[in-house]
């Protein structure tokens, strides 16, 4: 079994950061030590919420808390996304740091969650800078949205050759993979959705179904399905597949049930054995 330090937001009602992540990780057979940067009522798209923030003293606190308990030292990946301030980044870099120093073979997922077509940036000022400027270069692995990779190398993509090449450029400013999760391209057939997995020896793509609407915590459930598969196969491109088949069962499941979350406890069949199951292939 693999355990995994996750650092991201939590929310009460629905799900988005640890909210969308932890259950699923669970699910799949990963233990998660869960340590939040802000606790919400529910998710800011909904363009209101209450709850605080959590000082980044107080969240290097319960890092540091774990560490006492000796359990770092079995950590084998620390997943981090919405930060919630900029300073909290900051313990998130010390977090990996502490964990590769009690376990040299762990790893670093970042999900840059700032922004995305159609919204822009929702992160706080200094957010986008500090995933840009000080996350790229610790981080082993990098999830963003198309959106957030443009932002990330500094210029638009249009074609998917420009887009394998922009992961590219990511890739050689630190992270070893970089997946982008939501692939749009001039010169791709609508009604799909393209994930892109770019690793030093191949480009992986993998495609489904278009579904009607969009689903807040989608990102944040792939980052940790991505995380959990990889953990087990290290495999670039089954890894890939398994997260497509696994993330596109549960927002269809939740997009034929029309609520407006996700719906990871009656999907949770969906985290084992989905019913759809999409294969990657390398280009």
């Amino acid at each position: 079994m693999h355990n995994v330090l996750s650092i991201q937001s939590a929310v009460a009602y629905g799900h988005a950061g640890n909210s969308s992540a932890t259950f699923p990780l669970q699910r799949a057979g990963v233990n998660v030590y869960p340590v939040y940067t802000v606790t919400f009522s529910n998710h800011t798209g909904y363009g209101s919420w209450r709850g605080p923030m959590i000082a980044a003293s107080d969240v290097a606190d319960v890092v540091t808390g774990i560490d006492e308990r000796g359990a770092l030292a079995g950590v084998d990946a620390v997943l981090a996304g919405y930060l919630g301030s900029a300073d909290v980044g900051q313990v998130v870099l010390d977090a990996a740091a502490l964990v590769k120093s009690r376990n040299p073979d762990a790893i670093f997922l970042a999900d840059p969650v700032m922004g995305d077509v159609g919204r822009g940036f929702y992160a706080r000022p200094g957010i986008p800078e500090f995933f840009r400027d000080r996350v790229v270069t610790a981080a082993d692995i990098m999830t963003p949205n198309l959106f957030e990779l443009q932002y990330l190398v500094g210029h638009e993509t249009n074609t998917l050759d420009e887009v394998v090449n922009a992961a590219g450029e990511l890739r050689d400013r630190g992270p070893g993979i970089v997946v982008v999760t939501s692939v749009v391209a001039t010169d791709a057939p609508d009604g799909l959705l393209r994930m892109l997995a770019v690793d030093a020896g191949q480009a992986w793509l993998v495609e489904t179904p278009m579904l009607e609407r969009s689903f807040t915590g989608s990102g944040d459930l792939t980052a940790a399905m991505f995380l959990a598969h990889w953990l087990r196969t290290k495999d670039l491109g089954e890894t890939l597949g398994v997260t497509a088949s696994v993330v596109y069962s549960i927002l269809e499941q939740t997009s034929i049930s029309g609520e407006a979350e996700l719906q990871l406890v009656a999907a949770q069949e969906q985290v084992v054995n989905p019913v759809n199951r999409f294969t990657a292939h390398s280009l």
